[in-house]
């Protein structure tokens, strides 16, 4: 297991998670911490968010072929139109039906929906 050392750019990109109140990604870590930090690179807040996902103090999650993170382990879920390709989030608070059949441990859960959206379904009932 390798050994993390605490340095100042860790505790940068550590302050700026800290005051993110929903999803986030590496990008927008990266251009806050350059205000505070000009040397924070990239690659730097890539490997420190990979490590946190790795610990299990940040939450990783796929939206839009794009990694976001989150501190909370709440579920993060789209609904995807087949026609259009317009992704939207989705709230879903109940996954009672799904969770008990799971006996493994759940981190969090990320649920992608395809479909047709109201729009499609408008225009496809005017043809």
């Amino acid at each position: 297991m390798r050994i993390s050392r605490t340095t100042k750019q860790k505790n940068t990109i550590t302050q700026i998670i800290k005051t993110q109140s929903s999803f986030f990604n590496a990008q927008e870590i990266h251009s806050k911490a350059k205000t505070k930090d000009q040397a924070i690179g990239i690659a730097t807040v890539y490997r420190f968010l990979k490590d946190q996902v790795n610990s299990g103090t940040l939450h990783s999650y796929q939206c839009n072929r794009k990694t976001i993170y989150s501190t909370s382990s709440r579920n993060h879920s789209h609904f995807i139109c087949e026609r259009c390709g317009n992704t939207s989030h989705i709230k879903t608070d109940d996954l009672t039906s799904i969770t008990k059949k799971i006996t493994e441990t759940i981190c969090h859960i990320q649920i992608d929906i395809t479909g047709i959206c109201k729009e499609c379904t408008k225009k496809s009932k005017h043809e």
